[in-house]
């Protein structure tokens, strides 16, 4: 066993292969799920699957993601938001077998591109995920739930709540409190503390139902989707179509965590365990979350922070946070607890979150210097934005491309089609 390294400038005190005590790990294990465990249930809870599967998906995929990575990598994988829209949509016309056979298809994504990426390398991906493309894809991803936020915050079974507004706004007031003034450990947990802090007020509002809770076991088996078991999969191509395309650019943000991590770590995990495997690890992570009904999971920012904050990158830690996400999936209690969140107090925490990925889209757009003055830039942008946030549709007979889906396919086409300048910035 490891022995535990003095916590001062830039040193850790857990280094990736090192093992805490067992009373260190439990406490450290528990410490760093509960930085990941806001933005993993909101996710269930905005699509509609339950979110003990969803704590259950998110620990076996970390799982499989630390095996397929050799545990090299301190990497703790959750619930995905850029899909949440794809997944709404998708629940309310064919329900979860199609989200479930989206989500395969993801994974399928994800393996073929680390297979080609182990032969010839990467430099095609930059070719056609430029940030010209990725930027303003991102940014569609966020401002396209914008409307779903705002209506569960006003809306009370179709009809204008000012209670409800209230109980959104001031979660959304708490959690930007939470966001600029906690420090350390506690300002990585603005999201829970959000979650924590809207329903005791949802509770003064009287509008949570806490019967659920108390009628709920301690035990229970989360409600797994099993294909073959809990239904009979078929060929859903629209939820092919609406979900490959948005692996493309999970991708692009799984790279910007490694390149990160790199940094933190001080290792370059692009070398070793190598891309292909950190993107074979993330395919396989998402198969096993889809295979057992949760949704698809993908590297969490929040584990990034919670690595820099406590200094420990020890992967045992990480591992230690998936086998505790998989053990709460299975109280039924928690997930009752869950479940009874009012849609105001998701709508306050959406409000930021939502805005965050919007936001974080034009951070790429600012950090790569792209020049809205160059056309090819401003014409790729506009096509992605208005197509992804207006809702164009492709239908072909069976096939359906989402908005979602078509934006990025367009501006990948445009993006590569289009020459570097046009003829009139011609000198």
């Amino acid at each position: 066993m490891a022995e535990e390294k003095k916590f001062h400038n830039d040193s850790v005190v857990l280094d990736i292969h090192d093992r805490p005590t067992i009373g260190h790990w439990v406490g450290l294990s528990l410490q760093h799920l509960f930085t990941m465990f806001g933005a993993t249930v909101l996710v269930p809870i905005l699509v509609g699957i339950d979110p003990g599967i969803a704590l259950v998906s998110s620990g076996l995929g970390t799982i499989v993601y630390l095996i397929t990575t050799k545990g090299k990598i301190p990497a703790y994988l959750g619930s995905s938001f850029a899909f949440i829209a794809a997944m709404q949509m998708l629940m309310k016309t064919d329900g979860f077998p199609a989200i479930a056979q989206g989500a395969m298809t993801t994974a399928l994504v994800y393996l073929i591109v680390a297979l080609i990426i182990k032969k010839i390398g990467s430099a095609w991906l930059d070719k056609i995920l430029p940030p010209i493309v990725v930027g303003p894809v991102i940014m569609v991803i966020g401002l396209g739930l914008a409307a779903n936020a705002a209506n569960n915050a006003m809306f009370n079974q179709d009809h204008y709540d000012f209670k409800y507004l209230s109980v959104a706004l001031i979660t959304l007031g708490l959690t930007i409190f939470f966001n600029m003034f906690l420090r350390g450990f506690l300002g990585l947990l603005p999201i829970l503390l959000g979650i924590i802090s809207g329903y005791i007020v949802a509770l003064l509002f009287g509008i949570v139902d806490t019967q659920p809770i108390i009628d709920a076991p301690w035990f229970a088996l989360p409600n797994f989707e099993i294909p073959f078991v809990q239904y009979q999969p078929k060929l859903y191509i629209g939820a092919i179509t609406t979900m490959a395309p948005i692996a493309f650019v999970t991708m692009t943000e799984h790279i910007g965590h490694l390149m990160v991590l790199n940094k933190l770590t001080k290792r370059n995990f692009f070398e070793d365990p190598g891309l292909h495997r950190t993107l074979t690890g993330d395919g396989l992570a998402q198969l096993v979350a889809a295979f057992v009904g949760g949704p698809p999971v993908t590297s969490y920012g929040e584990n990034i922070g919670v690595l820099a904050i406590t200094r420990v990158h020890s992967v045992f830690v990480i591992g230690g946070a998936a086998v505790f996400a998989v053990i709460l999936g299975f109280i039924g209690k928690l997930s009752a607890l869950i479940l009874s969140i009012p849609g105001p107090v998701i709508s306050g925490i959406s409000f930021i979150l939502f805005g965050v990925i919007a936001a974080s889209g034009m951070k790429i757009l600012v950090e790569n210097k792209i020049d809205f003055d160059k056309k090819k830039n401003l014409l790729i942008a506009s096509v992605i934005l208005v197509v992804g946030i207006g809702g164009l549709v492709l239908e072909v007979g069976t096939f359906t491309l989402s908005a979602m889906a078509l934006a990025t396919v367009l501006g990948i086409i445009l993006n590569l089609i289009l020459p570097e300048t046009s003829r009139s910035e011609e000198n």
